[in-house]
């Protein structure tokens, strides 16, 4: 698969991330038998998108991991599948859903064709699939939306908002409806603050963080009363993410760190301080012993779940506010846009993967 290579590195020295001590070694991969891919030996391969006032906000895997989705830019969705090719005019690219600039994508969790996407400027979430050109379905919100994020089922989706607050789509029946369609869930009047929120692996669970709050909240589903409230982060708590071995959530701040909590105690049981900027996206690999960190400088950390250890830090053509692993590959994707540099060519938008095969 022929695609350009990114080496952002030669333009600026990123420096490596700072060693913690020795963890026990009974955490180690060695005893523990697991082989970690090297890391070191991958570049990154990427897509650019001439851009010049706005970078590509948010990449996500299907569920099969056989179609790599992104937004922004503009009013298209770009959906790839890797295996075939990466290329940038590969993509099957879906229109008409949205009258302004897309931000965030959300594939269904139990249909590989399945999407959905929103738009903060238009107020919209728009429901795609995969077979079909046209979308399937447009909610108009009275509120912008800034993030997704789907039940287990597939058939409820949390979304937050710019300003703060989490509300919730179900999929089914209303009133004189004669098929299934999503609608907006009532929730009782509640108002609940929140930047990001995830559903736990059963569903009968949501994760909440705020960018002005130190801590991160649970509340039950679909009751939604508080259950926990766990300190975090200074200066914010901005990020978050479930362990697919149902384990540990993950936090991460304004603070530069990334905390791991026992689920079955709700205690902070590592801390991982490789990074020098601001968190801003978690995500674990599909076995749970790789976790990369998204943060606010030009690259991607790659840390060891059971000992916290840095294993690689990924050069990036800027900040991305996203990364994700492949459902069942460790690969990560993640998105951006390059610096504006005095004298330089324009900044364009880019979508990036890293890891073996890449």
């Amino acid at each position: 698969m022929a695609s350009q290579f990114a080496n952002p590195a030669a333009e600026e020295e990123i420096p490596p991330p700072e060693r913690p001590p020795s963890p026990p070694l009974h955490t180690t991969f060695a005893v523990r038998g697991v082989h970690s891919p090297a890391f070191s030996a991958f570049r990154p391969r990427e897509m650019r998108f001439p851009s010049s006032h706005q970078a590509m906000n948010h990449t996500a895997w299907s569920c099969d991991g056989k179609k790599l989705g992104a937004v922004g830019i503009d009013k298209v969705v770009r959906i790839w599948s890797p295996e075939k090719s990466l290329e940038t005019r590969s993509c099957t690219t879906y229109t008409g859903g949205h009258t302004d600039d897309v931000d965030y994508l959300a594939w269904n969790p139990t249909h590989p064709e399945l999407f959905c996407t929103s738009s903060q400027k238009d107020r919209r979430v728009v429901f795609w699939d995969g077979r079909q050109s046209r979308h399937v379905q447009q909610v108009n919100l009275k509120v912008a939306p800034s993030q997704l994020n789907y039940a287990p089922d597939g058939k409820t989706i949390l979304y937050t908002t710019t300003n703060r607050l989490m509300y919730v789509l179900t999929y089914g029946k209303e009133g004189d409806d004669t098929k299934d369609q999503w609608h907006q869930a009532d929730i009782g009047g509640k108002v609940i603050a929140a930047a990001t929120a995830t559903f736990n692996h059963a569903g009968d669970g949501i994760v909440i963080t705020h960018t002005s709050e130190h801590t991160m909240r649970t509340l039950d589903y679909p009751a939604l009363n508080p259950t926990q409230t766990t300190p975090a982060h200074v200066g914010g708590c901005v990020a978050a993410a479930l362990d697919p071995r149902g384990r540990y959530v993950a936090s991460g701040g304004n603070d530069s760190i990334v905390n791991l909590f026992d689920v079955s105690e709700w205690i902070c049981v590592r801390t991982i301080t490789a990074c020098d900027h601001s968190i801003t996206a978690l995500s674990f690999s599909h076995d749970g012993e790789f976790i990369a960190i998204a943060n606010a400088g030009n690259y991607i950390d790659i840390c060891a779940v059971e000992t916290g250890m840095p294993l690689h830090r990924v050069p990036a053509q800027g900040p991305s506010l996203t990364v994700s692993w492949h459902p069942s590959k460790h690969i990560i994707a993640y998105c951006g846009q390059t610096k504006i540099r005095e004298g330089g060519p324009p900044p364009t938008a880019w979508v990036s993967l890293f890891g073996p095969g890449m």
